[in-house]
C-alpha cells in the first residue's frame, strides 16, 4: 500500500513539477496576443517611416540578430521586414563558405552584403559566426579565432566611422525553453527544415556555447557597436522590445511623400479580350472546396 501511495505521490509531485516549468516557460506575464498584435501594428507602422527616412536620407542601416538556436531570431526578422521594401530592406542570411570564400579574408564576403546608401539589411546570422559555432564545432583553427576577436572590432568601428548605423542583438532563452522548441519542431512538418543535426549538437554544447558567447561579448562588446541582449523566452515580448528598441536608436522622422491619385481610366479604345478557350488557365482547386 505504501508502494503504491508513494507512486501517487510522486505521479502528483511529477505532473506539478510539470506544471511548474511550463508556467516558468511562458513566464508570469506573457504578452497576451491582442495587446501584442496591437503594439507591433504600430511598431512596423513606425519601420514603414524608417525605411522611407532611410531612402530619403541615403543612410545605411546593418541589424545583426544572434544568439541560441530556436531563440527566435528569425521569426523577429520576420516581423521587423513584414511590410517592408525588399528593394530597401534586404535579409542577408548566408549559407555555409564556399571553397574560394574559405581562402578569402574572413570579413570579405560579408561586405558584399553591407548596404548601399539608402539601404537597410537584416543579417540572420553575421560575421559572428566565426566567434560561435565555427570556434565551438572546431570548423577553424584558434588561429583564426583569436584574429576574428581582433579584427572584429576593428572592422564595426571602421563601419561606423563611415555612417553606418550598427545595430548587435544578442537573442537570449534558457536551455530548457530552446528543447521545448525543438520538440515541438521535431513533429512539426512545417517546420522540420529549422532543425539540422548542427542545431540539436547545440543542446549538449550548452555550456561550450555559453563560453564563447561570453569571451565574444568580452571582445566585441564596444561602445561604437555594444550588443544589446534580448530576453526571449516570451517571443511576442521579445519582438516588441527588439523593435522598439531598434527604433530608439535611430534618428528618423516622418518623411513627407507626395499624395497620390489614381489616374482616371480612358475610354475603351476598341481592344478585345483574348477567347479563353486560346489560353491555358491554372484549374480551380479553389471551388471543388466550396461545399
Amino acid at each position: 500500500m505504501a508502494d503504491k501511495n508513494d507512486a501517487a505521490a510522486g505521479h502528483g509531485a511529477a505532473a506539478k513539477n510539470g506544471k511548474a516549468k511550463t508556467a516558468a516557460r511562458d513566464g508570469p506575464s506573457r504578452l497576451a496576443r491582442k495587446v501584442y498584435e496591437k503594439e507591433l501594428y504600430r511598431l512596423q507602422g513606425e519601420l514603414m517611416k524608417v525605411q522611407e527616412w532611410v531612402r530619403a536620407e541615403g543612410a545605411r542601416i546593418v541589424v545583426i540578430f544572434e544568439g541560441r538556436d530556436a531563440a527566435g531570431k528569425g521569426s523577429t526578422i520576420k516581423r521587423v521586414s513584414q511590410y517592408l521594401n525588399p528593394r530597401v530592406v534586404r535579409i542577408a542570411a548566408l549559407p555555409a563558405p564556399t571553397e574560394r570564400e574559405r581562402g578569402e579574408w574572413y570579413f570579405q564576403r560579408y561586405v558584399g552584403h553591407l548596404p548601399t546608401a539608402g539601404e537597410v539589411v537584416l543579417f540572420d546570422r553575421s560575421w559572428y559566426n566565426r566567434a560561435g559555432v565555427e570556434h565551438v564545432m572546431g570548423f577553424c583553427t584558434k588561429e583564426e579565432y583569436h584574429r576574428f576577436l581582433h579584427q572584429c572590432p576593428i572592422f564595426e568601428r571602421l563601419l561606423v566611422e563611415d555612417g553606418v548605423l550598427l545595430r548587435k542583438y544578442w537573442f537570449s532563452v534558457s536551455d530548457e525553453e530552446q528543447e521545448h522548441r525543438f520538440r515541438s519542431r521535431l513533429h512539426d512538418p512545417m517546420r522540420q527544415w529549422k532543425l539540422s543535426p548542427m542545431d540539436l549538437e547545440s543542446i549538449t554544447r550548452w555550456e561550450d556555447y555559453s563560453r564563447a558567447k561570453d569571451e565574444m561579448f568580452v571582445h566585441t562588446d564596444i561602445p561604437e557597436a555594444p550588443w544589446y541582449v534580448v530576453e526571449s523566452e516570451d517571443k511576442r515580448r521579445a519582438r516588441i522590445n527588439m523593435i522598439s528598441h531598434l527604433l530608439s536608436t535611430v534618428p528618423y522622422h516622418e518623411v513627407q511623400r507626395v499624395p497620390l491619385k489614381l489616374p482616371p481610366r480612358p475610354p475603351p479604345q476598341g481592344y478585345i479580350r483574348v477567347p479563353r478557350d486560346m489560353q491555358t488557365y491554372v484549374p480551380d482547386h479553389a471551388a471543388s472546396l466550396i461545399r
